[in-house]
């Protein structure tokens, strides 16, 4: 959206540096012509903002115009970047190593690569962020995806707008019978910012944690997956403030789940979900 120039720029230069990998680079501009594109690079200008997902989907699709499309998807959002030249070859070969992956989360850090906040963290045992392992979530601004695992499950959905996108599609592809791998050991960097700091969030957050888990959980699931939520959102909006935004997102969220299109999970994937350490009702 061009607000972040400086930022841009020094996340395009982090990945233009990356080595053992070709890579082939695509600026997606929500609702705007992007103004800092590297040479070369393919650029989506899309008339309205139509969201972070549906953004990144925008730019999936413009890979598909090159003559030899590749296996990888790296998703990268304009405030992170990388703090080596080969964390992209690495994350590949460690994608390589767990075939069974559909994809490879790096550990987030801030500035000072050693910072991880519990929420960067894609699992919930997360007092130590230098465990690898299997995941069943994943942070979406800076991940690795197979192209054919995200092509087959359609994507980010794109109503869900911001935030929590990456639960639903790692649910998706837990469903169609992929798992997610946690590489610990290789870093990127990100601004330690709280996402509570946009008005949207605890409105958006609310809505579309409704939204997904009606989207992908089997009904005897549903309330104890929402009652369970509850209490833990409400619990922090009270502390932690932005309580009426919560609560109108909650009311959002139930009202319209039905334009949601429903694809309840298999028990078989509650199973694997469960096995890999979050069992769909947390």
């Amino acid at each position: 959206m061009n607000d972040r120039p400086a930022e841009e720029t020094a996340a395009q230069a982090t990945l233009l540096a990356q080595r053992g990998v070709d890579v082939r680079v695509v600026v997606v501009g929500n609702g705007c012509r992007p103004e800092v594109v590297p040479p070369g690079a393919l650029t989506v200008c899309l008339p309205a903002n139509v969201g972070i997902p549906g953004g990144r989907n925008a730019g999936a699709e413009a890979l598909r115009t090159v003559e030899d499309t590749a296996d990888w998807l790296f998703f990268l959002d304009n405030d992170a970047c990388f703090p080596a030249a080969n964390v992209l070859a690495r994350l590949v070969t460690e994608a390589e190593r767990h075939p069974e992956a559909a994809w490879v989360q790096p550990r987030l850090t801030g500035p000072d690569d050693a910072t991880t906040p519990r929420r960067w963290v894609p699992r919930l045992r997360a007092k130590a962020p230098g465990r690898p392992g299997r995941v069943t979530s994943m942070t979406e601004g800076v991940v690795l995806i197979r192209r054919a695992a995200f092509d087959a499950v359609a994507g980010w959905e794109s109503t869900l707008f911001l935030y929590h996108e990456g639960f639903d599609l790692a649910w998706r592809l837990y469903a169609a019978g992929w798992s997610g791998w946690y590489a610990a050991d290789i870093h990127m960097h990100h601004p330690l910012t709280e996402p509570a700091r946009h008005a949207l969030y605890h409105r958006l957050a609310a809505r579309n944690r409704i939204w997904i888990a009606y989207r992908n959980l089997p009904a005897p699931l549903l309330p104890l997956y929402l009652s369970v939520w509850t209490a833990i959102t409400l619990a922090r909006a009270v502390r932690g403030g932005g309580l009426g935004q919560t609560l109108r997102g909650m009311r959002e969220g139930w009202t319209t789940r039905r334009t949601q299109r429903r694809r309840p999970m298999s028990w078989r994937t509650v199973y694997r979900l469960t096995a890999a350490g979050r069992p769909p009702i947390i």
